[in-house]
């Protein structure tokens, strides 16, 4: 039943605490703030976020109409009043120049405001009939499925007509003529780009929200669907080629880069089509066929374009929409942006620039909601990093080195220039590793050893800081040279390296691709995780040049914000080079700056204070522009019992520092403390330990002193897979389990899982009931400190970040690192009003007072640290035994 009591929609009696989240929602948005949000799992935190934002939407649309109609009121009568300032009827020079100006600005507010209105008209004008003219929707797919069928009528008898001819060999693969912005006329810059610009319609006031993963997003959407609003909204869901692509051409060539080259290659052979219809130049070649995506015609597009928004769907849906109207999803979402209230999309899209201008996002005075921000700056910054091994670097170089020779002549001065100035870059970056292009990278040994550097000093190393990288980028840009260098290799060279192989033909160039293929594969090391050897074939069937580009791109950042790591292994193919970006601020200043309000949410936001530091003030945003709310759990606080263990039963103090957490009696005292808890805990325990290394060495020291025997007498034990491929099948075995102990009773009272900090199972997993009644922490999981990239990083924060408290900002990343992983792991219990659980934190280390503060306001208000086990585990007996009485009455 939906809730009508307070100002917002819900389909619910919403909780106080989400109305307060709501209201401080709507101040948010309405005062153009930066609001950082921290709402735990299950407290309704997705509907919140839609009521809130849709709510303030709808008023703001409202107040736009009145304003229109208000304005158009007041020029009415304007136009009455005679101007009567002095006694002589004659207005002075200033007052009417003033005058003249407001006129004239009000007149142009209002032809706006009518503009806009009747744009909004038009669009809902046409939304309308498509909703409920079933009629016109059959018929204009019907309309559509006709002009497609003799479209492919035309293309046959055409095809029959040149049979016979041939056209210039390869034109697909050929670099049209670059002309940088400097040097192109003004004809030459017009483009089909520009054409699209002037068939966009204007960009409606939206909301743009943003989560990490599909599901994620998909959940969200549902979320929708179920609202007050989810009959009315017009929301559009923008996903990848690989979620939304129904051409069977592209979906089945699985690579996610192979789909993105294919589709825009078909994409650019339809608009040559178009411009050269009459021209024999745009003959098919034999050698390279130019396909065009029949799912891509521009009737179909705008039909279903509109279709987009008259409902609310899922990735899903809209392939079978798709589908059924044989139509592109992946265009015609994107079409259906500048009309949508609510844009749905994964992380990429929005926190990367260039994949915004590409996908048509335009943020200027819009408004975008980050859910799951916990580790934004973390995604922002992998995001802009970027790694290239020396195979890739050496394969990249032999393919352009053989397109370079191969269409020389027929290549324009310029395009030559910028040509051999990457391949000279590409040999600088080969030369940093020890290695020289043209030789087999694999047999190219070079000295172990990693280097980290400046862009700057990287460059010079390189002996390539006198390319301007800049321009060279502007290069990649506008003549898609990795595109072209992509179908160039697919159609001669594969994974070949040799320079010298266009001299051959074309079944000697297969069988000694084929050949160097099969060496390549038998000279790898045998004892390379299965892990990193997947990880390899996936970076192999990638174009290198676009990783050599993406590479090249990041090292245009400013000398300060970024670092380069020279990674040097056995063999020059194994070697890499590795961007990293350390100021994550310098890409989100343009989201801050452009938008009219930035919603930052999450479960567990904790710590604040530094998110705030590095990641808004370095973006520009002053404190008064900051908002912050944060609330609660909807669970009464009796239900959470947060234990600070600082002793285990024995009385050794805990501490696992790396020092002390590898000697005996630290982990036969984490084992009583395990097996203690399994006592009293009923159905699940999930124990987390910092790493994989740490949670190997202590269950086999637990499996040779007998302890691990005893922790299988009283609960059954599972263990947190490494493949992703097995947690589902672990999760559910251990589910079935916990179910089974709690029907039959006796002997085995549940299940215990160990389960690792940061893992496949530390995030988006719920343990919900009794499936995690206790959640046991082993330790604070600090990364390591010894890693250069963190060194760095934190050397970059003690330079910039000012000190906080007596505390350098490098030290308290550390911390902050440690505990947002903290916060993560025991945040898996909880997930609705009637859950409860106990959490034990098992180092003394967390009674601090700064630690303690790092926790979410909803535990730390109700943490109790006890300096001996016994009091510990007595309070942990009798928060159970009360729960299992409330049970029975």
């Amino acid at each position: 039943m939906e809730n009508k009591s307070g100002r917002f929609p819900f389909p619910f009696q919403a909780y106080p605490i989400q109305e307060s989240f709501m209201e401080a929602l709507y101040t948010a948005l309405d005062q153009r703030k930066v609001g950082i949000f921290e709402s735990p799992t299950g407290t309704g935190k997705s509907l919140s976020l839609i009521c809130g934002a849709l709510t303030w939407l709808r008023d703001y649309e409202e107040q736009r109409k009145q304003e229109a109609a208000r304005l158009l009121e007041g020029q009415k009568k304007d136009s009455d009043v005679v101007n009567k300032k002095n006694s002589n009827g004659r207005p002075s020079e200033p007052d009417w120049v003033s005058e003249f100006v407001q006129k004239k600005a009000e007149r142009d507010m209002v032809n706006k405001l009518k503009d806009d209105e009747l744009k909004r008209k038009k669009r809902e004008e046409r939304l309308e009939m498509i909703r409920h003219n079933a009629q016109l929707r059959y018929a204009m797919k019907r309309k559509a499925d006709e002009d497609d069928e003799a479209v492919k009528l035309l293309q046959l008898s055409r095809e029959g007509a040149e049979s016979e001819t041939h056209s210039p060999e390869e034109e697909g693969l050929i670099v049209a003529e670059y002309e940088s912005d400097d040097e192109a006329t003004p004809k030459s810059r017009l483009c089909d780009d520009d054409d699209d610009d002037d068939l966009e319609e204007e960009h409606v006031t939206k909301i743009y929200y943003c989560s990490r993963t599909h599901s994620q997003l998909a959940q969200f959407v549902h979320e929708v669907q179920k609202s007050p609003y989810g009959a009315a909204v017009r929301l559009v869901n923008l996903g990848s080629r690989q979620n939304l692509c129904i051409n069977p051409e592209v979906v089945r060539l699985g690579n996610v880069q192979m789909m993105n080259e294919r589709c825009l290659e078909m994409q650019k052979n339809k608009h040559e089509k178009r411009q050269k219809e009459s021209d024999s130049e745009s003959k098919r070649s034999r050698g390279m066929p130019k396909a065009t995506c029949v799912f891509s015609g521009f009737e179909n597009l705008m039909a279903m374009k509109d279709e987009v928004l008259v409902k609310v769907r899922d990735v899903e849906q809209l392939i079978q929409l798709g589908r059924e109207t044989h139509t592109c999803p992946y265009y015609s979402t994107r079409m259906s942006i500048p009309a949508a209230q609510v844009v749905v999309l994964p992380y990429q899209s929005l926190l990367h620039a260039s994949t915004r201008k590409a996908s048509g996002i335009k943020l200027k005075d819009q408004i975008v909601i980050i859910d799951e921000a916990h580790n934004l700056m973390d995604t922002i910054s992998a995001i802009h990093s970027a790694e290239i091994s020396g195979g890739q670097l050496c394969r990249a170089h032999s393919q352009l080195s053989q397109y370079c020779e191969r269409y020389r002549s027929r290549l324009k001065a310029k395009n030559l220039m910028y040509i051999k100035q990457i391949l000279f870059v590409l040999e600088g970056l080969v030369r940093t590793l020890g290695g020289k292009v043209g030789q087999n990278p694999n047999t190219q040994s070079c000295q172990t050893g990693s280097e980290l550097l400046t862009i700057n000093d990287f460059l010079f190393k390189a002996q390539v800081d006198n390319i301007n990288l800049f321009k060279v980028q502007k290069y990649f840009e506008k003549s898609m040279i990795s595109r072209k260098l992509c179908g160039f290799a697919e159609k001669y060279e594969g994974s070949g390296i040799n320079t010298h192989s266009s001299s051959k033909n074309k079944e000697n160039r297969r069988t000694e691709g084929l050949g160097r293929f099969l060496q390549t594969l038998q000279s790898k090391p045998t004892d390379v995780p299965e892990q990193q050897m997947a990880v390899e074939d996936k970076l192999i069937m990638a174009s290198p040049m676009m990783l050599a580009e993406s590479f090249l791109f990041a090292l245009t950042n400013a000398n300060k914000d970024g670092r380069v790591v020279i990674q040097r292994q056995a063999c020059v193919a194994q070697s890499s080079l590795k961007f990293l970006l350390l100021n994550a601020a310098v890409h989100f200043a343009q989201i801050l700056q452009e938008c009219r309000a930035v919603i930052i949410a999450g479960g567990t936001m904790q710590p604040v204070a530094d998110f705030k530091e590095q990641l808004l003030f370095s973006a520009g945003v002053t404190e008064e522009r900051i908002l912050e709310f944060s609330c609660g759990h909807v669970i009464p606080p009796e239900n959470i019992l947060p234990i600070v263990l600082c002793a285990g039963p024995s009385g050794q103090q805990l501490e696992f520092t790396f020092q002390t957490r590898d000697s005996p009696q630290m982990m036969e005292e984490t084992g009583r403390v395990l097996s203690n808890l399994c006592n009293i805990v009923p159905g699940g325990v999930v124990c987390f330990f910092p790493s994989y290394e740490y949670e190997k060495r202590i269950l086999g020291h637990w499996e040779s002193t007998g302890i691990l025997q005893r922790l299988q007498s009283k609960k059954k034990i599972f263990q947190e897979p490494k493949k992703a491929s097995q947690v589902e099948q672990v999760l559910s075995d251990y589910s079935k389990c916990i179910q089974r102990c709690s029907n039959v009773g006796g002997g085995q009272t549940g299940a215990l899982l160990f389960s690792v900090v940061g893992g496949k199972m530390s995030e988006g997993i719920n343990f919900s009931d009794d499936l995690g009644r206790c959640i046991v922490m082993v330790g604070m999981p600090y990364p390591n400190i010894k890693s250069p990239e963190l060194q760095e990083k934190m050397a970059y924060l003690d330079k910039h970040m000012p000190h906080v408290a007596g505390k350098s900002p490098g030290k308290a990343l550390v911390e902050s690192l440690c505990m947002k992983a903290v916060n993560q792991s025991i945040g898996r219990a909880i997930r609705h009003r009637g859950d409860y659980a106990c959490i034990v934190l098992c180092d003394h280390r967390y009674a601090r007072t700064g630690t303690l503060q790092k926790l979410p306001e909803w535990i730390q208000s109700s943490t109790r640290t006890h300096a001996t086990f016994g009091p510990a585990f007595a309070s942990a007996r009798r928060f159970f035994l009360e729960k299992r009485q409330k049970a029975t009455l």
